[in-house]
């Protein structure tokens, strides 16, 4: 098969640096990193009981890993604002059991800006918040604000085909 169908000239696999996450219908800014989407599928051994040389390998239960966002501190309050969502502090820890639960959408992009490749990723909420990281007055970065989120599984969009590239 080959690696590229519609520009069959290109030899290069996609980067990993060009890529854009939507919440809520509308792209996150200053997104710095977003972690790796894992499936993990439970092996579960199984012996019949006539047959004691070796045991089989069946099919369990799906996992997905939690993902990690950052982003470099903004006025952009997407990650606080889902954050408070989960936990607010209003001196009942109250939290939204209608809207704290989100699917996001993760876009890969080629280095022309078009979307390449999509994942769904299903009712996604904030399992942790970091609002700032360690400062540091001798230090020269960027600050990073982060969440974890846990999901209950992830697809591709295969709706996304590969955009001819000029």
């Amino acid at each position: 098969m080959a690696k590229f169908v519609v520009n069959s000239y290109r030899e290069d696999p996609y980067r990993n640096f060009k890529f854009k996450v939507k919440i809520d219908n509308e792209y996150v800014a200053g997104l710095h990193k977003c972690s790796a989407l894992k499936r993990t599928i439970e092996v579960v051994d199984w012996r019949e009981g006539g047959d004691p040389t070796h045991s089989r390998k069946l099919v369990g239960k799906a996992s997905f890993e939690p993902i990690t966002l950052e982003q470099g501190v903004t006025h952009d309050t997407t990650f606080e604002g889902w954050a408070k969502l989960v936990h607010n502090y209003s001196g009942d820890a109250a939290m939204s059991l209608k809207n704290f639960r989100k699917d996001i959408v993760i876009d890969v992009c080629n280095l022309q800006g078009n979307v390449v490749l999509s994942y769904l990723v299903y009712r996604c909420w904030v399992s942790e918040y970091t609002a700032l990281p360690d400062l540091d007055a001798a230090g020269n970065s960027v600050m990073i604000s982060s969440i974890i989120l846990q999901n209950e599984g992830w697809e591709r969009d295969e709706s996304i085909t590969e955009p001819t590239e000029t």
